[in-house]
């Protein structure tokens, strides 16, 4: 079974919540690192204007390519999930190795705080919260309903199959574990 991530691109309004779920939850401490990230993608030129938002956080993918980036082997996808996971006391920390699992996920999904060496961390889809089936903390905060979350096979069935959508681009080798529902192109005219 491989678990992913559903994101309605339609409903975001670029609230923040989930984000802020995320760090509440998971105790990360104000600052740089955000398991969940929440773009802003700005299109047009005034008076006509429009705004898309995109919710990422690490999209679990089939084939990781933090995986083998790693040096100290901290990284790691479940078996039974296919959730990818990190040992932070294993990993060297960011000033001992250069990040390479960073450089190596076109999405961005490993973080580091500012401090000296920091170790690398990433969601985990609240991987503790499945077993008393409850969803990810950033799908049950979502105001608008615009995440979901649950085994691939599931969404693509319930949702669609769509890969891509603005600001995304789908890896065929790495396989990111997303399904999308698209926006429709909407101006803002300001007139």
């Amino acid at each position: 079974m491989q678990l992913g991530f559903y994101f309605d691109q339609s409903r975001c309004i670029g609230c923040d919540t989930c984000r802020v779920a995320c760090k509440d939850w998971h105790d990360v401490p104000p600052g740089s690192a955000s398991w969940m990230r929440v773009i802003t993608l700005e299109e047009g030129k005034f008076p006509d204007v429009s705004v898309t938002f995109l919710a990422l956080s690490c999209l679990h993918c089939v084939e990781p390519s933090c995986i083998p980036a790693c040096p100290a082997n901290a990284i790691s996808k479940r078996p039974e999930d296919g959730i990818v996971v990190v040992d932070r006391e294993q990993c060297l920390g960011k000033d001992a190795c250069g990040m390479p699992c960073f450089e190596a996920c076109p999405y961005q999904s490993p973080q580091f705080e500012q401090e000296e060496n920091a170790k690398m961390q990433k969601c985990d889809l609240c991987l503790e919260r499945w077993p008393e089936g409850k969803k990810p903390m950033c799908v049950e905060a979502c105001p608008m309903r615009a995440l979901d979350a649950g085994p691939l096979d599931e969404l693509v069935a319930k949702y669609g199959d769509l890969r891509e959508v603005k600001g995304f681009e789908y890896s065929s080798e790495l396989k990111p574990a997303i399904v999308f529902k698209a926006l429709r192109t909407r101006l803002v005219t300001t007139r």
